[in-house]
């Protein structure tokens, strides 16, 4: 059994920050679980651009308002609490917050804790 407070993961080296959110990785590779399980914010006022050519990510919104817009249909969806969505097909996409956002994302395969978005927007492979 694993438990673990998001408390205890500030200031850690598993709270990882970009330029638009930080993202506490609750889960990972090193926990042998088969994901990865991540608390994410992205700060009011940005808009970040992601493409998980490796990953399947799940994606639930449990606080704020934003946008989601598939930058490969142009389809555009409204972010609030109770929002799921799911790159099952390795989608890029855009997320606008409105507000802070503070989504919970499962990734598969699951991530090590050390990846960073590289120029695409993409989460690396790392073993």
């Amino acid at each position: 059994m694993i438990v673990k407070h998001l408390e205890d993961l500030i200031g850690t080296e598993d709270e990882v920050k970009g330029e638009t959110w930080i993202s506490r990785r609750l889960l990972l590779k090193k926990d042998g679980v088969g994901f990865s399980l991540h608390d994410t914010l992205i700060r009011a006022g940005t808009v970040s651009q992601f493409w998980y050519k490796h990953h399947i990510e799940a994606v639930y919104c449990i606080e704020g308002e934003g946008q989601l817009t598939n930058l490969e249909n142009g389809d555009v969806h409204p972010l609030k609490p109770g929002t799921l969505y799911t790159l099952n097909g390795h989608e890029k996409h855009r997320v606008r917050a409105v507000t802070d956002l503070r989504m919970v994302c499962v990734f598969n395969p699951p991530c090590t804790g050390q990846e960073t978005h590289d120029e695409e927007g993409a989460y690396p492979l790392l073993d």
